[in-house]
């Protein structure tokens, strides 16, 4: 199939997806763009977030790491679920009894404004990073299957995806994404069924039999009982937990859309069920990487990583699946960027700007400044994924859950803090804090070799993280009267 025809598709996609938008958008506020009116459908919310916690990322790297690790990102998945029930049954009854626009406000009630400020900006590098690493990857698999033939340069093609991105947000912002995000995560999920019954038929095996081969080539190992290595079962599983209730519980983007459902009973469902359902989207996930690792020794491929997936699918599938899987690699791309961009204009305008309080902007000033900020961030992922272009690392998971590690911790840490303990803080000294345990943990992931011999710090690097923030947080506090 052609790249003018793939194109088409691409631009027939969008087209349906600013349909939706336009639909959904009519007679939006503020309060519409921020948390969605505290009137979206738990079920809606639920199927819609696994497209925006899996991203392009997920559809492309998990599957393509699974010749070096195996299943072992089942491990963290198990983790996840533990974290999900933290979210369901602490942060949010917390969230709902605070009646919060944004989940950052607690930490001014809790510890002051400058507190306040710090998680916010956390949250807002933390996301601008993971964010622009997720649309970086699937923007230069589009590129390279499709618009570099067509003569576009890569930043053009950035840029496009983007302004289609704005296009759709600009003005219904989570009453938009709530049904955006339902209606990709359909298309994501269609893709990935589709691509693994191809293989499955293609490689004459029935579920059990591709088991059995994968087990042969030491693709479908899921517990490592090694404790030194960073794939450790309880690593992984720790880490996990602690992923989830920082990269869900404690992010503006995932939890304004679990807000914007109208009852806390409601939106623990929706946690609940999403947590249930990811663990067998995952599942279906490394099924597949072990179907493309078999399939690329039968046709003797040596493509590895981020770039087998859309070798094989663009290349020796039949054109209707290569067009399945663009349309389904666009749907799992969508759902973080569009949701980032507005999760990022609600912070920074609620969060730093503090429009909502100010008694001197009407909500037509609001919406100009909403608009303003919006179009700003969408510059500014533009200039982050050209970053990554530049640096050009081969497995683009690795780099987000880093991220991750170094920007998460502090925020873990100001939450844990705000919620377990009583104490007060020298409000001043809280960013110091936050910006001296990760450099803390740059050096002790940098040198753990020369530290700690033959054991490896994986993704657990969040957790020490936090806990020197937490600590860290204890030496600046005061008993509370």
């Amino acid at each position: 199939m052609t790249p003018i025809v793939l194109f088409c598709f691409v631009v027939l996609y969008f087209l349906i997806l600013l349909s939706v938008a336009w639909y959904t958008g009519r007679n939006t506020n503020n309060e519409s763009f921020f948390i969605g009116n505290r009137d979206s459908n738990w079920m809606l919310v639920a199927f819609g977030m696994i497209g925006t916690s899996l991203s392009g990322v997920t559809f492309v790297s998990v599957p393509g790491a699974v010749a070096r690790d195996s299943f072992s990102y089942f491990q963290i998945t198990l983790g996840y679920l533990l974290g999900y029930v933290v979210i369901a049954y602490i942060l949010l009854p917390l969230y709902y009894r605070l009646q919060l626009t944004s989940i950052y406000n607690f930490l001014s009630a809790r510890l002051g404004k400058v507190s306040y400020k710090t998680g916010a900006s956390f949250f807002i590098l933390s996301r601008t990073l993971g964010a622009t690493a997720r649309l970086y990857l699937v923007v230069k698999i589009l590129q390279d299957a499709i618009l570099q033939n067509l003569g576009i340069p890569f930043w053009a093609t950035t840029f496009i995806i983007l302004f289609m991105i704005v296009l759709y947000t600009y003005q219904g912002g989570v009453k938009t994404i709530v049904w955006t995000d339902t209606l990709q995560t359909v298309c994501m999920i269609t893709g990935l069924v589709v691509c693994v019954v191809y293989i499955l038929n293609n490689l004459h095996l029935g579920i059990g039999e591709s088991l059995d081969a994968m087990a042969t080539k030491g693709y479908s190992k899921v517990f490592f009982t090694n404790p030194d290595s960073k794939l450790f079962y309880w690593k992984q599983i720790i880490a996990g937990a602690f992923i989830s209730i920082t990269m869900t519980g404690m992010d503006q983007e995932m939890m304004q859309k679990n807000i914007s459902v109208k009852k806390l009973g409601d939106s623990q469902k929706n946690v609940i069920t999403m947590a249930i359902v990811m663990l067998f989207v995952i599942l279906l996930f490394l099924f597949l990487g072990g179907l493309l690792y078999l399939f690329a020794g039968q046709q003797h491929l040596t493509a590895t990583g981020d770039k087998l997936f859309p070798m094989v699918a663009l290349s020796y599938m039949p054109p209707i699946v290569g067009v399945i899987f663009i349309i389904a690699l666009i749907s799992a791309l969508f759902p973080s960027a569009d949701g980032a961009i507005t999760a990022l204009t609600s912070s920074f305008c609620i969060d730093i700007l503090a429009i909502n309080r100010r008694q001197d902007l009407s909500e037509a000033k609001q919406k100009t400044i909403r608009h303003i900020v919006h179009l700003s961030f969408a510059v500014i992922f533009l200039l982050f994924v050209m970053i990554y272009k530049w640096v050009n690392n081969p497995s683009m998971i690795g780099v987000i859950l880093k991220i991750a590690a170094y920007t998460y911790g502090p925020l873990l840490g100001l939450f844990s803090f705000s919620i377990l303990t009583k104490k007060k803080v020298t409000d001043g000294w809280v960013p110091v804090v936050c910006i001296v345990a990760p450099i803390i943990c740059f050096i002790l992931d940098s040198y753990q070799k020369q530290l700690f011999g033959s054991f490896e710090i994986g993704l657990e690097l969040l957790v020490i993280n936090g806990l020197l923030t937490f600590l860290g947080l204890l030496l600046i506090s005061k008993r509370h009267k």
